[in-house]
């Protein structure tokens, strides 16, 4: 059999199918006679309360659009691409040419033509190919919302079988729609769901894609060219096939020419010319085409639904408005920052992430990768939240705020020396030993001294102090940090084994968990979930509702006083010494003039990972550097790489701006459970004033340029303040640097002055002076 005589074959059996179809609706669904415009439902109740809510719902919804919180455009999201436009956003020459090509008396019949498709079958059999559309545009519309709205395969398949059973429920359908709907209304849904081609959903995407115009400034020449490919999208497709597209938008002209909707002149004119194609770019789809903050557009999408708990299908093909977080200045800032540090693609990842203290939300997340692609520097793992290794010193904060909670003062002071070996914890048999990093760590220091110059030996020790790891591991989980992660050392397991080498930061950590954990202290001891989204509104523009009826975006997750608020100003004024110059801290290459900063570093061991975390009363972010895929020495320090990242990242944000202060330090907490250390000047004074002030002492020989047995002060020394539990040390010299001064020479005694003249005569005139007469000479007065 010829292709031609297949055709035809294939056109008389849908002629066949059409009159069946006809048959049953007359015999079942009509009342016994016909309308002048077209058959009338004999219970038009009946067929609406058949309609599936697909049908009964607004026209298709669009791309979901995700948004930074400036609202510009970070991505859109969309199964099929496709942009819903009012009926007064498409062209008249539009609706024109589609109404002419697919169903010419569309404005005279009730949804089902019989008489129009009986014409389009019977001229299409004649021409051997399809010129003019067989159903109706309202049971095509019908039959593309069922099709574009199955769930399952096997609905789809539903949705498209040649089958009588089909074509009468779809008849049906497009009966009780027209008794809803306007003729505009049902014209309108239909060019915004119909497919066009090149992954063009709607005539908004089509004329963007085709054309790069909206659908409302479509002509002639591009709306004829747009409605013929309704039938063949990929036959048709001007791009790949112009040759047939140009055949198939001239049968479109011949139509309306025949309809008289275009002139003689004008079939001429546009028949004449070539396709007037103008391919726009399909807009951006996915995370992998976000125009900025890729992997923080991944971290929204695990939000979506792990949290949010919307499906796939609301996400790509409900229409909706995602408004995010992310300050696209500070996303550019943190971007260049770490790429000052290290170049793109790196075997070091470095990691910045930001957050807002007092609501969580997220507001950059940067890394020197690209997300989603597959070239060496591209990564889809979002590095910002995932725990691969430790950060070092930024837990002993946790450590500092369970003592200062606990009433350590933050002059608890410890001497330690060079080494110091736990009384409490183990490393394996033997007795937990850390050393001295550094020649800059004291022996002798204070808790705010041990946190700026961070000392190893101090804050094992005071681990000791503490009796267990218990406290800092909740205060870590009460400022923020989880320990439920993949990778991650459950928060129970570790108080269990006791480890001391959790003031280290040995376990994995999340840069997002840390950047939280601080802005619990910048928040004044408000700790608030991270979140990336703040609305996600419906295609209405409403809040998007969950099953419970109530909005899926509820606000900020916050908890007020998580620590006491004393707790966390005092730790922020200590921590502003780690950064801001004069204090000798780890972090001062984060500092940025004009502003009050507060902040850690930290390193792991083996230096496998750096750390730093800085905040102002406005902003935190962590910055982590680490080799993603294997251990490897980063060949830095927290200090360094990280707190260059920290201020490369928040210059641009800062300078400029006001200062904003940190409140004052609380200070119950700042002296805490401790008193003055009274001055004294002498052994036995001092046993004294230490007795009335509450403390017990003890005296030490001490090494000393002054004489054995001289009283040279205590440790504390006097005028600082000492938990009144502490024992104070009076120190006593053992005279090993002492040198006697040398003997003074004996000194001449100067000559007596020569004894005055003696008085002379003796008138005696005047009582005085008659009275000295009578005296020998005086004798000279001592000197």
């Amino acid at each position: 059999m010829s292709e031609n005589a297949a055709s035809r074959t294939r056109l008389l059996a849908k002629l066949a199918a059409t009159i069946v179809v006809a048959g049953a609706l007359l015999a079942g669904l009509l009342l016994p006679w016909i309308g002048g415009t077209g058959l009338i439902a004999r219970n038009s109740a009946s067929l609406l309360d058949a309609l599936p809510v697909e049908l009964t719902d607004q026209t298709p919804a669009g791309n979901t659009r995700v948004l930074a919180a400036d609202h510009s455009l970070i991505t859109n999201l969309y199964t099929n691409n496709r942009s819903s436009v009012a009926p007064d956003k498409i062209s008249l020459v539009m609706k024109q040419a589609l109404v002419d090509i697919e169903d010419s008396r569309f404005y005279d019949h009730n949804g089902l033509d019989v008489q129009g498709t009986l014409r389009a079958l019977i001229t299409n059999v004649a021409a051997g190919s399809v010129r003019e559309g067989g159903s109706t545009l309202t049971q095509q519309l019908v039959k593309q919302t069922l099709l574009q709205s199955a769930p399952t395969a096997e609905e789809r398949a539903a949705a498209t079988a040649d089958s009588v059973a089909r074509k009468l429920r779809e008849a049906r359908l497009a009966l009780a729609l027209e008794e809803k709907y306007s003729k505009d209304e049902i014209l309108t849904r239909y060019l915004n769901i119909v497919y066009f081609g090149e992954g063009a959903y709607g005539i908004q995407a089509a004329a963007q894609r085709y054309f790069s115009v909206n659908a409302a400034d479509l002509t002639l020449p591009q709306a004829s060219m747009l409605a013929g490919l309704v039938q063949s999208p990929t036959n048709d497709d001007p791009i790949t096939n112009p040759e047939n597209a140009v055949a198939r938008r001239n049968q479109v002209l011949q139509r309306m020419y025949k309809l008289k909707h275009i002139s003689a002149e004008q079939l001429a004119e546009v028949s004449a010319q070539p396709v007037p194609i103008k391919p726009g770019i399909p807009p951006a789809n996915g995370c992998i085409d976000a125009s900025i903050g890729g992997f923080f557009c991944a971290y929204v999408m695990d939000y979506l639904t792990h949290t949010l708990k919307l499906s796939q299908d609301q996400i790509f093909n409900g229409g909706l408005t995602i408004q995010t977080s992310l300050r696209p200045d500070m996303q550019a800032a943190g971007d260049q920052a770490v790429l000052n540090t290290l170049p793109m693609g790196d075997h070091l990842a470095g990691m910045y992430t930001a957050v807002e203290p007092g609501t969580g939300h997220v507001l950059a997340m940067s890394v020197n990768r690209k997300y989603g692609c597959a070239q060496p520097e591209c990564e889809s793992v979002v590095l910002n939240t995932v725990a691969s290794q430790g950060s070092g010193s930024t837990w002993k904060v946790f450590t500092a705020a369970a003592a200062l909670e606990q009433g350590f003062s933050k002059y608890f002071t410890l001497t330690t020396g060079r080494r110091y070996t736990s009384h409490i914890y183990k490393n394996g048999g033997d007795p937990y030993s850390v050393p001295a990093l550094g020649n800059s760590t004291p022996s002798t220091a204070d808790m705010e001294k041990a946190l700026i110059v961070s000392s190893n030996p101090y804050f094992l020790a005071l681990e000791d102090a503490l009796g267990s790891v218990e406290k800092p591991v909740k205060m870590a989980e009460r400022m923020g940090m989880r320990f439920d992660r993949p990778n991650q050392k459950p928060a129970e397991k570790i108080i269990a084994e006791n480890n001391g080498a959790f003031t280290f930061g040995p376990y994995a950590t999340s840069p997002l968990d840390l950047a939280v954990a601080y802005s619990t202290l910048a928040a004044n001891g408000t700790r608030c979930a991270p979140t990336p989204v703040t609305a996600v509104l419906d295609r209405n523009g409403k809040p998007l509702t969950g099953k419970d009826g109530q909005p899926v975006v509820k606000g900020d997750s916050c908890t007020k006083d998580a620590i006491p608020p004393g707790v966390a100003s005092t730790l922020s004024q200590i921590l502003r010494k780690d950064v801001e110059p004069g204090f000798g801290g780890t972090g001062q290459r984060a500092y940025i003039p004009g502003h009050q900063i507060a902040g850690k570093t930290g390193t792991s061991q083996s230096q496998f990972s750096i750390a730093f975390v800085g905040y102002t009363p406005q902003y935190t972010a962590s910055v982590m550097v680490l080799n993603p895929k294997r251990n490897e020495n980063v060949g830095s320090f927290g200090g360094g790489k990280g707190a260059t990242i920290w201020h490369d990242a928040m210059a641009p944000i800062l300078e400029g701006k006001p200062m904003v202060p940190f409140p004052p330090a609380d200070p119950k907490v700042e002296n805490g459970n401790t008193v003055v250390v009274p001055r004294c000047g002498s052994v036995s004074s001092c046993r004294d004033a230490l007795a009335q002030a509450g403390f017990e002492s003890v005296t030490d020989s001490v090494d000393s340029d002054a004489p054995r047995g001289s009283f040279v002060g205590t440790n504390p020394p006097g005028g600082r303040r000492a938990p009144t539990d502490q024992v104070i040390t009076i120190r006593v010299s053992n005279g090993s640097g002492y040198v006697a001064p040398a003997p003074t020479p004996p000194t001449t005694p100067a000559p007596a002055p020569a004894p005055p003249p003696p008085a002379g005569g003796g008138g005696g005139g005047g009582g005085g002076g008659g009275g000295g007469g009578g005296h020998g000479p005086q004798p000279p007065v001592p000197r």
